[in-house]
């Protein structure tokens, strides 16, 4: 049982949710992704005389919230009663002023990344690798060097 709760390494993580992909389009027809998501959050807070803005239909994506709420409760759930060690969520560098304003930015780069890809990592480098859509190798390879560019000059 303690394999069970302990961290599992990247080729058996891996392998299965490379294989959840397909069998959630398989089993359901619907594609992983989740900037969709946080669109139908943005629904909820703005006006309805503003809502036409975003293209997002409830009807066929609104799953798509209720998934990401259970990827959230499952994290915590894991973090706090399966995890066999300590979770420590936010280096000690983000616990002031300046970190909080790193963390800001990013999420505005990647929100902003998010919509310029019109899709989420998620969606892009799981799912529509699989299903061999060049704009979203295109996508991977951008998230991946800008990744790797913002760790370089973050380093300095």
């Amino acid at each position: 049982m303690n394999a069970f709760f302990d961290s599992w390494n990247w080729y058996i993580a891996g392998p299965i949710i490379g294989l959840f992909v397909p069998a959630m389009l398989i089993i359901s027809n619907k594609m992983l992704g989740l900037s969709s998501a946080f669109e139908h959050i943005c629904m909820l807070v703005v006006p309805k005389e503003k809502q036409s803005i975003f293209k997002f239909n409830f009807d066929e994506n609104g799953w798509k919230l209720y998934f990401m709420i259970g990827i959230a409760l499952g994290g915590f759930i894991a973090a706090h009663y399966l995890s066999s060690s300590p979770v420590h969520y936010l280096p000690e560098e983000y616990h002031h002023f300046p970190g909080y304003i790193k963390l800001f930015v990013g999420g505005i780069l990647v929100g902003f990344g998010t919509r310029y890809a019109n899709g989420c990592t998620s969606g892009h480098s799981i799912f529509g690798l699989s299903i061999l859509q060049s704009s979203s190798l295109k996508a991977t390879i951008s998230f991946f060097v800008g990744g790797l560019l913002y760790t370089f000059l973050a380093s300095f």
